[in-house]
């Protein structure tokens, strides 16, 4: 990626993809026998909870959805640690790095209002139905094609998204160990292999609760004693604003249309391409974060699992942003061809030069608990989409279930493979965050598309789920590849393209899916009960009269308040 700046220049277009870097050499960690405790200690209790788990685990139901059985507070805890990964650590960190305090967006309206739709409108639907994934869903609604389509696509997105994390995982294990990437990313694929393919989702969400508490550890150092490097809040400001320019520190600055800013998008394509289109499409539709909320031992359970994450999420903003902020002070270069340092090397950078023995050591587990758990989220996702929707329904039908949990520990192990295989690709990135925004424009966009469609339109076709799908991922790809990549349209970054990828990717979705509804049969209604807005499920409880719950047992409750608290958290950052 190319120096932030407020200039309206536009040379280089957009990021140029260089060959895979190693970390710098300055930043080895001094690690000692301390840290090494730390982390072996921390490993044991991780295959510890794999092997306690597996004797849970008896059907397929066990393996893949933890036999519905799990309170909100560890679903919401794990919700919220399966998205603490690479996207949250090391991709947030570079995002702030190269745009600032633009950042904000990706969590108060980017991630905030979604989370409290899929609680609130979504789960109903989700575990009314009885569904085991989401592609499964889109089976019931439509038809198998689209439900195909659909599994096929979420399960190579799985995969990249991954290898992703195992990617992120083997900056921070060479920084700790010298090891050349590719051994990292091996050692790595084999611990998460060895704990869910042990106990299946119990393992992976049971973890992800320990791995939540482990990285706040880890976070809450490096942010504090970042932010007293550079003087305070008031200290990191100034010399932001003195480097960068005052647009820098704020997160509608310079974001008017026709405007330059170092983000590359405008208010627009921000509020609709971020704040509507991509963070609605990943947080309803990503399994991997609906499958926790899908573990959970009921409908009120089920609704609360992304509210109570919500909250966490609202405040862990600050603790991603500051490093990488602080990174772009004192590495003023970082991510150009002037530094050796990419903006994926913040988070290492700033371990290097503040965490004393010990702390160092908490901070690395913590980072190797983040990425392993991000890897687990859709590595478990991606084994219950393969098995159930498209082995069990299209391979080989109507075995026992014992055969299917067995597939289920194989297709684990390929996925992990995999996953090393797209570890490399991400490598190549020197921003992962852009990466991962890129699939998400691609895969997670389109499906949302079909599902809003389809659950709020009885109209809609069963034919219409396969077509809109198709075209709303092959639009935001011409976008990328075709439009944007070969300069055929002005977009300053890769960030800003991906924005306009999404929403090009819904638009045309549901164009096509209304011109399709138009001209071909609409499933019959007494098929759409519990699968369209204003519709129960004959079985499903009805919801307790308003007051009979807790307050923390209201799901809208809780929804309204962390919008509302999101929305005063955003009120500092807007001038």
């Amino acid at each position: 990626m190319q120096t932030p700046t407020i200039s309206p220049t536009r040379t280089p277009t957009h990021t140029p993809i260089h060959a895979p870097t190693y970390l710098a050499a300055e930043l080895r960690l001094p690690t000692n026998w301390l840290d090494y405790t730390i982390l072996g200690i921390y490993f044991v209790v991780v295959l510890g909870i794999g092997f306690a788990a597996r004797r849970s685990v008896k059907t397929s139901l066990d393996f893949f959805l933890s036999g519905r059985s799990l309170p909100a507070w560890v679903t919401g805890l794990a919700f919220i640690s399966a998205n603490l990964a690479a996207t949250e650590i090391l991709g947030m960190a570079a995002n702030s790095a190269q745009y600032g305090a633009y950042t904000v967006h990706w969590y108060w309206i980017g991630a905030i209002p979604a989370m409290v739709f899929l609680g609130l409108v979504m789960m109903p639907f989700y575990y009314g139905s009885k569904v085991r994934s989401v592609p499964e869903f889109l089976l019931l609604r439509f038809d198998k094609w689209a439900h195909l389509l659909s599994s096929v696509l979420f399960a190579f997105a799985a995969i990249l998204i991954a290898g992703v994390n195992l990617y992120a995982l083997a900056i921070v294990v060479e920084a700790l160990l010298g090891w050349p990437q590719w051994v990292a990313i091996v050692v790595a694929g084999f611990f998460v292999l060895a704990y869910i393919t042990l106990g299946g989702l119990s393992s992976a969400i049971y973890n992800e609760v320990l791995q939540f508490f482990v990285i706040l550890a880890a976070l809450i150092p490096i942010t504090v004693l970042s932010l007293k490097k550079v003087g305070g809040w008031d200290g990191l400001s100034d010399s932001l604003t003195k480097s960068h320019g005052d647009d820098f520190v704020t997160a509608w600055g310079g974001t008017g249309i026709g405007e330059a800013n170092p983000l590359g998008a405008n208010w627009l394509t921000i509020v609709l391409g971020l704040g509507f289109v991509l963070s609605f499409g990943y947080w309803t539709t990503n399994f991997a974060e609906v499958q926790r909320a899908l573990s959970a031992k009921n409908l009120s359970a089920a609704q609360r699992t992304p509210l109570i994450a919500a909250f966490p999420k609202i405040f862990i903003v600050f603790l991603v942003m500051i490093p990488g902020l602080v990174a772009a002070v004192l590495v003023p270069k970082i991510g150009t061809s002037g530094s050796d340092l990419q903006y994926n090397d913040a988070i290492p950078y700033l371990m290097e030069q503040l965490l004393p023995n010990g702390v160092l050591g908490i901070a690395v587990t913590g980072l190797l608990a983040a990425f392993m758990a991000g890897m687990a989220a859709n590595v478990s996702s991606f084994n219950t989409v393969f098995t159930n929707d498209i082995w069990r329904r299209y391979v080989i039908k109507d075995r026992e279930d014992t055969y299917y949990v067995r597939f289920g520990r194989l297709i684990t192990a390929i996925g992990v493979l995999a996953s090393i295989g797209t570890a490399f690709l991400a490598s190549s990135f020197s921003n992962i965050m852009s990466y991962l925004q890129t699939l998400f424009s691609f895969f997670n966009v389109p499906m949302f598309v079909v599902f809003i469609v389809g659950m709020f339109w009885k109209r809609a076709s069963m034919k219409s789920g396969f077509w809109g799908l198709l075209a709303g991922t092959t639009a935001a790809m011409v976008n990328y590849f075709v439009f944007y990549k070969q300069d055929v349209i002005s977009i300053p970054s890769d960030q800003g393209a991906n924005f306009v990828s999404a929403i090009a990717g819904f638009v045309a979705g549901a164009v096509v899916m209304v011109a399709v509804s138009l001209f071909t049969a609409p499933k019959p209604a007494e098929e759409l009960q519990g699968l369209v807005y204003g519709t129960r499920s004959p079985g499903m409880a009805e919801p307790p009269a308003p007051g009979d719950e807790a307050w923390y047992r209201r799901p809208a409750l809780l929804g309204w308040g962390a919008v509302v608290l999101a929305a005063v958290c955003y009120i500092p950052f807007s001038f």
